[in-house]
């Protein structure tokens, strides 16, 4: 029997939206708040199977909640604005915001074909102005508690994309979006102190349900040291250098200093370096450098002698050197080192180079050291600040104003939003501004101090701005009063399930968790931690086992395998191809037998009735045995995130019940309802079917996905009997019913008196018999020699 997808799944997804069954009220009678999310994504062109493979799965376990009986709240929106959608644009010869809102158009179609349980009702596009308003307001807190500031620093530059990088999108070296090598630019730029929250970011993960992948990434991120400042004094200058060192028990060993080639001390003392031109030459080719490379462990050390500069070791009092190289990082710890090439292997590579001292000092207590070098404790962290400011035009205006009189002014949050204006020409400069400045509508402006002459800043937010707060927003979307309500927020916070890639664990997932803690600290989020639980999905694969990309051809299309099979089987077959958490390669034949499964639920209707089931064989009590772990079975994997397990157990129950004579409506009713998260299109046809067969139709519309989970009967999970593998010397001789309550004695008598075991033990006598409690045991015997030709084979 074949059962028509396409009328199913598009009858229950109008019915669905019109009776607006998904969209949640903030409380609800009797049941409990319940905050499941998936990343929202860009609209970056059509749904493909990542994203299905994101959401569907998710859908599943949302599902699972609200039957549970939770007030499931799982919204969608789009993350819109960013260098995904301007590169597409430039590229296509469109605006961003046309080929933006084009692919939020279609990817809603798409994903409505999903059968996913959204609330439609709460939809957030970032790059609407009643969205990124609130980011111009968050920036103006945070510009107000001097935790946005701006500065002239080296920065990440994509040539390509001729924008600013955080280092967070500098990968291996290279722009994360486009893959051209970055360079280093000396810039203007905004950033956010989240250093500010370091502490507060590696202290709290403790306390989060999260993958120990994702949290160690972001301890590693963070990069707490506990190390000491030491002085180095400059020789003839009544002044010191410090240096930061996690090993001040090797400071009698340090024969020489290096500072980062940014160090600011550089310049302010180039009037004592004899052999300034070389060494500004060297500064100067460091900066096309990206940290990734100085700091590369592979690759030679370079580096100068300031020439004329020495300090003295406080511990043995000696004139040392004072060098400049890359592979000392001006922002980590204090941008300056001691060197001990004894115990350090940087150093020892660099001293090898260039031929400097190795001092074998041997190692002092650390508190002898401290002591005798006055040295001071301190934590220091590898975590730099966010640096938001972009060059590009698709983003969120920065709300300030620079005044020739007043000088940095920020908008007063009544001006806000500063709308982004529609420029016909919005593509990169190559002098580094945003296409902003070339709009003088824009630009000029009056500033709100002194009503003088002003000018706009032109740089746009990053798009992790975007994303660092929009789960607050989800819960109030059409507040235009505020970014949202706190005591709304207060009653679905923190999100309970969080769903998506660990590569977002040094980006969105902790720029998310500092701006949490910033609304905590002004009082407008009840919670610090956004997030309790984190699930990350794994990747899909091509057929051919490779990352899915057009280039490769390996791209599989999902809306023709719904369109062929239908959104039921599409969710099944991502469920069951493997752990969720693991991902893996798209199997064409899977999707085949899904499909095949989902038509022998519509038959299996056929076999209900009667009161009890009717077995081929009596096993009516087994049958009931195998539905209700099947129960438990299904709703601990679910809960574990463990869909292709769960689906396993629900293959292996319909099996049972197809080899049954018939069944009874109430085993089938619990079948659907094990079947629900999975399939919502078909199992909510079968449950209307059996209401109306029930005449219990006319109560109104009960949707199956809003009955309670199934309970299974614990007197029910209890075996009465297992079966015994039976081996002789390691080989599989029999395999006996046991019961249960048999104790160790009476298994072994079981086993022994076999008549299949007993013909190959013959006169022997067991030597020794190893037991697995109600699964195997291995008879040990010596084995005979064969004699005259004769002998028992074992």
């Amino acid at each position: 029997m074949q059962y028509n997808h396409k009328v199913i799944e598009r009858k229950w997804q109008k019915i669905w939206k019109v009776k607006k069954i998904y969209e949640v009220d903030d409380k609800a009678e009797g049941r409990k708040n319940f905050y499941h999310l998936v990343m929202f994504p860009y609209p970056s062109g059509d749904l493909h199977m990542g994203h299905w493979y994101n959401f569907a799965p998710a859908d599943v376990y949302a599902r699972l909640k609200r039957m549970q009986g939770y007030n499931v709240l799982s919204p969608i929106g789009f993350d819109a604005f960013g260098l995904p959608a301007e590169n597409a644009a430039i590229k296509n010869n469109i605006h961003p915001e046309k080929w933006t809102l084009k692919n939020i158009k279609t990817m809603t179609a798409q994903l409505m074909t999903t059968g996913n349980s959204y609330d439609w009702s709460r939809v957030i596009i970032t790059c609407a102005p009643d969205y990124y308003k609130w980011n111009q307001w968050l920036f103006l807190k945070l510009y107000e508690k001097g935790l946005a500031y701006r500065k002239k620093a080296p920065a990440n530059w994509c040539p390509s994309c001729k924008t600013v990088l955080a280092n967070e999108q500098v990968i291996d070296g290279k722009c994360e979006r486009c893959g051209s090598i970055a360079v280093q630019r000396e810039i203007d730029q905004w950033l956010f102190k989240i250093t500010d929250y370091a502490e507060q970011l590696l202290n709290d993960l403790d306390g989060l349900d999260w993958p120990e992948r994702a949290k160690t990434m972001q301890k590693n991120w963070i990069g707490r040291s506990v190390g000491v400042i030491i002085k180095f004094q400059v020789v003839g200058l009544d002044m010191g250098i410090e240096v930061f060192t996690t090993r001040p028990d090797t400071v009698f060993g340090a024969t020489y200093l290096v500072l980062a080639p940014e160090h600011e001390l550089i310049q302010k003392l180039k009037a004592r370096v004899r052999n300034w031109r070389p060494v500004l030459k060297y500064l100067e080719t460091t900066k096309s450098k990206t940290e990734k490379e100085r700091i590369d462990e592979g690759r030679a050390k370079t580096g100068i002698e300031l020439t004329g500069l020495r300090v003295i070791n406080p511990a043995t009092k000696n004139e040392i050197p004072v060098w400049t190289s890359d592979y000392v990082i001006g922002s980590y710890g204090v941008g300056a080192i001691m060197a001990v090439p004894s115990h350090d292997e940087r150093d020892r590579e660099f001293a090898a180079t260039f031929k400097l001292p190795v001092s074998e000092e041997p190692l002092r207590d650390p508190e002898e050291a401290i002591t005798a070098v006055n040295g001071k404790r301190v934590v220091k962290y590898k975590l730099r600040d966010w640096l938001i400011s972009r060059q590009r035009y698709w983003g969120t205006p920065i709300p300030i104003i620079y005044c020739k009189h007043c000088g940095t002014v920020p908008v007063p949050e009544e001006s806000l939003p500063v709308k982004l204006p529609p420029l016909r020409d919005f593509k990169p400069a190559d002098d580094g501004r945003s296409p902003l400045a070339r709009d003088k509508n824009f630009m000029e402006a009056k500033c709100p101090k002194c009503g003088g002459e002003a000018e706009r800043e032109t740089d746009t937010m990053d798009t992790f701005v975007d994303s660092s707060w929009y789960f607050f927003r989800f819960l109030d979307p059409k507040n235009k009063k505020a970014m949202f309500d706190a005591l709304i927020a207060a009653k679905w916070l923190p999100v309970n399930t969080y769903i998506g890639g660990v590569e977002h664990a040094t980006k969105h997932l902790i720029y998310a968790r500092f701006i949490t803690k910033f609304l905590q600290n002004i009082g407008l989020s009840s919670v610090s931690e956004p997030f309790t639980k984190l699930v990350n999905q794994g990747l899909i694969l091509g057929p051919d086992g490779q990352k899915m990309s057009k280039s490769r051809g390996n791209i599989v299309n999902p809306d023709e395998l719904v369109k062929e099979f239908g959104a039921d089987a599409v969710r099944m077959h991502l469920c069951f191809m493997g752990e969720y958490s693991q991902g893996g390669p798209w199997d064409p034949k899977g999707i085949l037998g899904v499909s095949r499964f989902l038509n022998r639920v519509l038959a299996l209707k056929n076999k209900i009735g009667g009161e009890k089931e009717e077995g081929i064989a009596n096993e009516n009590d087994a049958t009931q045995k195998i539905l209700h772990k099947t129960i438990r079975k299904i709703e601990e994997d679910l809960e574990n995130i463990k869909f292709n397990t769960a689906i396993s157990a629900l293959m292996i129950l319909l099996n049972e019940l197809e080899r049954q004579k018939k069944i009874t409506i109430e085993t089938f009713e619990i079948f659907l309802l094990l079947l629900a998260p999975f399939a919502p299109h078909l199992s909510e046809e079968l449950w209307q079917s059996v209401l109306k067969d029930r005449k219990t139709a006319g109560r109104g519309f009960a949707s199956i996905h809003f009955e309670p989970w199934p309970k299974y009967n614990k007197k029910l999970l209890k075996d009465d009997t297992f079966e015994l593998v039976v081996q002789v010397n390691g080989r599989v001789r029999d395999s006996i019913i046991i019961p249960t309550d048999y104790q160790r004695d009476k298994v072994e008598e079981a086993a022994l008196n076999s008549e299949s075991v007993k013909k190959y033990l013959g006169n022997n006598k067991p030597e020794r018999l190893i037991y697995i409690p109600q699964k195997l045991i291995n008879i040990v015997i010596a084995e005979e020699k064969k004699e005259n030709g004769a002998g028992r084979a074992f």
